[in-house]
């Protein structure tokens, strides 16, 4: 039989990959601090519901989708004492959330106190691959024997696992993932604006795009099947994003490279953020440097 999985973390991302954890025949117990989303996960798919950290006394793998690592410390090692108080020896805790790589090390480090194992495995793909099952996973961690336990499940969430090295660069993979994707949308929005001032349908200038060298994720998908037609509904949101990329201008200050384009697109992103608010989806973002229409009615 599966072993039991703890799944702390229900929103848009983390529903679909609990759903599909569930459908593959793992028992699970759930945690989210949306009560009502806890319960109707939960009754949904008939598993516990998590009161108090006790009722993960029975998992060796728990798995967070989280906004951030601080969420990741609070519901691991302070919620009622915390998840991991209540984890036997040997247990691993997956986190999938995208983190600040630091954050992730000094978890694993307070883990390990503990007898407890941390993977970090953030993923890509959004929402409509979490619901398919086949998001990109970046894998890091120092025991091999612990991501080998948990691959199995891993194997269920996403269809690409890419193995990127030691505790926390997984974390930084995906922030400098997200780093490029967040540089790749202003380029587009400017290239857009650019266009139209001269004339150009947006429309035709993403399909130019998508058949020649600028083609790229926000062509195909973000700005295709969102921004043009006005849905606005990638399910990721503007303040996460902001977020990632900041981590990645952090990670390139850290490591004391000459990076300008990662401090100016995360100036870029948080401003954005901070005008449009963290919630609203990520795809908007182009509604506070040009605030008007990117579609074929727009005047330009």
């Amino acid at each position: 039989m599966p072993v039991r999985v703890g799944f702390v973390g229900l929103g848009n991302m983390g529903w679909p990959m609990a759903h599909n954890l569930a459908a593959a025949g793992y028992p699970l117990t759930v945690r989210d601090s949306d009560p009502e989303r806890q319960a109707s996960f939960a009754e949904e798919h008939q598993c516990i519901a998590a009161v108090g950290p006790r009722d993960f006394a029975d998992v060796t793998l728990v798995v967070t989708m989280l906004p951030d690592d601080r969420a990741v410390q609070a519901a691991v090692l302070h919620w009622n004492s915390g998840i991991a108080s209540a984890l036997a020896p040997g247990s691993v805790v997956v986190d999938m959330s995208s983190s600040n790589p630091e954050g992730t090390k000094q978890l694993g480090a307070q883990l390990a106190a503990l007898g407890v194992h941390l993977v970090d495995a953030p993923v890509s793909g959004g929402v409509t691959r979490a619901e398919a099952g086949t998001l990109t996973l970046m894998i890091g961690g120092g025991d091999e024997d612990a991501i080998a336990r948990v691959q199995p499940a891993l194997e269920v969430i996403g269809e690409r696992l890419f193995r990127t090295g030691p505790l926390g660069s997984g974390h930084a993979m995906k922030a400098l993932n997200n780093f490029v994707g967040g540089a790749t949308y202003a380029v587009v929005v400017e290239a857009l604006v650019v266009g139209q001032r001269f004339g150009l349908d947006p429309r035709t200038m993403i399909d130019v795009m998508n058949a020649s060298t600028g083609r790229s994720f926000n062509t195909e998908y973000v700005f295709k099947e969102h921004v043009l037609t006005g849905a606005y509904a990638t399910g990721f949101a503007l303040g996460l994003l902001a977020k990632d990329v900041a981590i990645a201008a952090d990670l390139a200050e850290t490591a004391d490279v000459d990076a300008p384009l990662v401090q100016l697109v995360s100036r870029r992103w948080a401003d954005a953020a901070g005008d449009l608010g963290p919630q609203t989806d990520h795809s908007e973002a182009h509604k506070h440097w040009w605030p008007g229409r990117l579609d074929q009615d727009s005047p330009g």
